[in-house]
């Protein structure tokens, strides 16, 4: 028996273009790690969750334990609501559904609203698995560049008012990452945000606004789209994955009550009652906001480490944006393909993820990489940075 044979004419296309561990094979022990988007070893609390358990099943004994689970999961729900509340995103219970982290979330939009037929619009480059996860829906998929300033809504506007002279379909949804962008580091601008309200309201299109990284901010905090939201055609997806614990896989998706209910039909997972009520019991002992300026501190610290050895190590021909939050710093060395860059960097210790990956069409983004500083130190970086700029 050949396994292969089994599988659906989707997935082999899929396996083929991407095989598993292609963007990042396994890494040597001693490896810088540049590619990882962790969050910092040292700022996981993972004594103050050993607390939260204890807590939890001392109080609520076998409760959490089962498919019905704790008290706990609904405050959870309000535990987020309260704080989308402080961003001027206001939902009632019937308009958000907790997921298994960001990527759920994005897999059930995708699962309520694409098929064969439809067409989706994504920013390029844009996070991978977002890219991945609408090619297991349909194989439209508009591409729209981005600059310094995030999303091009020019370039944007342009597409869509050719696609409609012409009886083209107009995409479903547009998927964006507007704060601290995976991979760019990218902002887009209060003025574009408001463009691309207005696009949707004009080619009648919803947004799914991907919010991973926005309190990771070092200084300002660009407002939500959602926030601007007076239509409901914005779907706010977010996570504590960045912030407390990526294993703890806590998302949600913020939107219209009838976008919630047809993706809480799909959300066949029976949820993760001891995760959830783990997750509440923290939050109720932590003070998030003392812990985001400790966060904050710290990334804003490894970024400045990564830019002043990009400027003292990398050659004058390479170009990057500088972020103001979150994880990533996108890199251009022109003349490089970053992919083939890979296997000597690993060789030296040294890791990163080659831009093609971010990107539709992988030619695009031959001599682009992506640098994370959230998971290595700053002396690890300064070192990391020193192999790479030596090998470029």
């Amino acid at each position: 028996m050949k396994a292969e044979e089994f599988l659906s004419e989707n997935i082999k296309e899929a396996l083929k273009n991407n095989p598993p561990g292609a963007w990042m094979p396994n890494l040597p022990k001693e490896c810088i790690r540049l590619s990882s988007g962790y969050p910092d070893p040292e700022l996981v609390p993972s004594s103050e969750i050993k607390k939260s358990v204890a807590v939890l099943l001392e109080e609520e004994q076998d409760l959490p334990l089962h498919y019905i689970g704790s008290p706990r999961i609904n405050r959870l729900k309000e535990q987020i609501m309260k704080r989308l509340g402080e961003r001027d995103i206001r939902v009632s219970d019937s308009e958000i559904l907790i997921t298994s982290g960001a990527c759920q979330a994005i897999d059930l939009i995708a699962r309520i609203f694409l098929d064969e037929k439809a067409i989706v619009a994504v920013e390029a480059p844009t996070y991978m698995e977002a890219l991945e996860i609408f090619q297991n829906y349909t194989k439209q998929i508009l591409c729209v560049p981005i600059d310094e300033d995030g999303l091009r809504t020019d370039e944007l506007e342009g597409m869509l008012a050719e696609r409609k002279q012409k009886g083209l379909a107009l995409p479903r949804f547009f998927y964006t990452i507007p704060t601290f962008q995976n991979p760019t580091g990218t902002t887009m601008s209060y003025e574009r945000r408001k463009h691309l309200l207005k696009l949707a309201e004009e080619f009648d299109f919803l947004i799914v606004e991907d919010d991973a990284y926005r309190e990771l901010a070092f200084k300002n905090h660009p407002v939500p789209i959602k926030a601007m939201d007076k239509s409901g055609r914005v779907l706010h997806v977010g996570s504590l994955s960045k912030i407390v614990a990526p294993g703890m896989r806590i998302g949600w998706i913020a939107g219209a009550s009838e976008f919630i209910s047809a993706a809480s039909w799909f959300k066949k997972d029976l949820d993760h009652p001891f995760a959830q009520s783990t997750m509440a019991a923290y939050l109720e002992n932590t003070n998030l906001d003392e812990k985001l300026h400790t966060l904050r501190a710290v990334y804003q610290a490894k970024c400045s480490a990564l830019i002043r050895s990009l400027e003292q190590y990398f050659p004058k021909t390479v170009s990057w944006y500088v972020p103001e939050g979150g994880y990533f710093v996108w890199v251009k060395a022109p003349g490089v393909d970053t992919a083939q860059l890979l296997p000597q960097a690993l060789a030296e210790g040294v890791s990163f993820v080659p831009g093609k990956y971010f990107f539709l069409d992988q030619k695009e983004g031959s001599d682009f990489l992506r640098l994370s500083f959230s998971y290595a130190s700053e002396k690890e970086i300064t070192a990391g940075i020193q192999k790479l700029g030596k090998l470029i």
